[in-house]
């Protein structure tokens, strides 16, 4: 066997196959920066359009728990008609609708921060029907809202809801 010939085709597919070896290694690690590059893009996109839903969830909260203050409640529900029992009604109906239309900004912020806000709209629909027990049945919806007026602006200790604005507000600023 004439050893020239295999030594010629040895000669020819070894650096072949070091040159094909050689630019495959390089198509992969250049394939695989092109990757981790097109991830971090969008890994980056994905982070600044979860602030901003993030920041739209805290502002919606923050408007819910203003719409579910009692000074709010009153001026937003109170007709002329109305008896106590009914402007009662209206609020709780009111609390629990504005509650129901917010619920999916719970994902957005924190579990103590939703745990307030959930607190502060219990706190103020107890505190709307404690009032009211005290008012008779057939009084109107004028007398309820001048003794929740005069209940709220006599308290010791700031309205649920404002205490739930107020770790709202701030959680806001350590995160933004």
């Amino acid at each position: 066997m004439d050893y020239s010939i295999v030594l010629t085709i040895f000669a020819i597919t070894v650096p072949a196959a070091l040159v094909l070896l050689t630019a495959y290694l390089v198509f992969k690690q250049q394939t695989k920066k092109e990757l981790e590059t097109k991830l971090l893009d969008l890994k980056l996109k994905d982070s600044r359009e979860i602030k901003v839903l993030r920041l739209q969830a805290y502002e919606r909260l923050a408007m819910f728990l203003e719409r579910i203050s009692p000074f709010s409640l009153v001026s937003r529900c109170i007709e002329a008609d109305m008896i106590s029992p009914e402007l009662q009604y209206a609020m709780v109906k009111t609390i629990k609708a504005e509650f129901e239309h917010n619920l999916s900004q719970q994902i957005y912020v924190s579990d103590n921060c939703w745990n307030l806000i959930v607190q502060s709209k219990d706190e103020t629909i107890k505190t709307i029907n404690l009032i009211a027990a005290q008012v008779n049945a057939d009084a109107s919806a004028q007398e309820l809202s001048r003794i929740i007026f005069t209940a709220v602006a006599g308290a010791n200790a700031p309205l649920p809801t404002q205490h739930a604005l107020d770790f709202l507000k701030a959680e806001v600023r350590e995160i933004f």
